[in-house]
């Protein structure tokens, strides 16, 4: 655990050098919410969101950042922050929860002493709260502030602009549902390919726009294959671009 520890500080010191994320921090703009999907308890996601919010504080903004915890843990997550109260003190769901998550947390303490208008919200339902899901997320979501960019960290499903569902049953997911409502909303859903990489290689990241016939194939290959809904024709309207995490060496330039 100690190395692990370790190891995270580590990699959350560097930033993410290995792909332009430009494209998105251009427009992390006021009122606008930008959704990073994940697959949990992946260390690249923890990174990710700590270059974006540091780029953005960076920039003079004052960024929103939605986790998908229980809003009954705001007060937790509001004496982390403001207090310097232990991260072991959140309830983190377990199919989130991990170390890099809790490390992440732990560090936007630190970003908040140095822009004090930064804040972290938990947006999720908790267990006792009869709301559905994805209804109460997109409801906490429009009660944040609309004079600064939100950035949320979510599970890559929640993040799909349209689906066309094929059972009845299909809900639409928190992104559709505020974009239905006229909210500028951008998705940015992230793919690990392959799900393991061999010994001795590394992670690197790069964007991959919608428009491009790349992110349809994986669009369709990996998140709309896990739910029954049709395949897309276009990735547009469905999600901005596709941040992929693949195996092998960094490129010279980029080391």
């Amino acid at each position: 655990m100690h190395r692990l520890s370790a190891l995270f500080c580590l990699l959350l010191s560097l930033q993410l050098r290995a792909g332009n994320v430009d494209p998105i921090l251009d427009g992390m703009t006021p009122g606008s919410i930008t959704f990073i999907g994940e697959s949990h308890k992946r260390i690249e996601s923890a990174m990710l969101v700590k270059d974006l919010v540091t780029a953005a504080i960076e920039r003079g903004q004052c960024p929103i950042l939605a986790l998908e915890i229980a809003d009954s843990e705001q007060p937790a997550i509001d004496r982390v922050l403001n207090n310097g109260a232990s991260v072991s003190d959140i309830d983190i769901p377990a199919s989130i929860d991990h170390l890099p998550m809790r490390k992440l947390i732990g560090h936007l303490a630190t970003l908040k002493t140095r822009s004090p208008c930064f804040s972290v919200v938990a947006i999720d339902a908790g267990l006792d709260n009869p709301h559905e899901r994805d209804e109460w997320m997109a409801k906490r979501l429009t009660s944040l502030a609309s004079d600064r960019p939100i950035l949320v960290l979510i599970g890559a499903l929640h993040t799909l602009k349209k689906v066309d569902w094929l059972v009845k049953s299909g809900k639409p997911s928190v992104a559709e549902r505020l974009a239905t409502r006229g909210f500028r909303v951008r998705s940015f859903p992230q793919r690990w390919i392959p799900d393991q990489c061999r010994a001795g290689e590394s992670r690197h990241q790069r964007l991959v726009d919608a428009e491009k016939p790349e992110a349809l194939d994986i669009l369709n290959g990996s998140l709309m294959s896990l739910i029954n809904a049709k395949p897309h024709k276009s990735a547009r309207g469905v999600i901005n671009g596709l941040i992929l995490w693949k195996c092998g060496d960094q490129p010279k330039s980029e080391t």
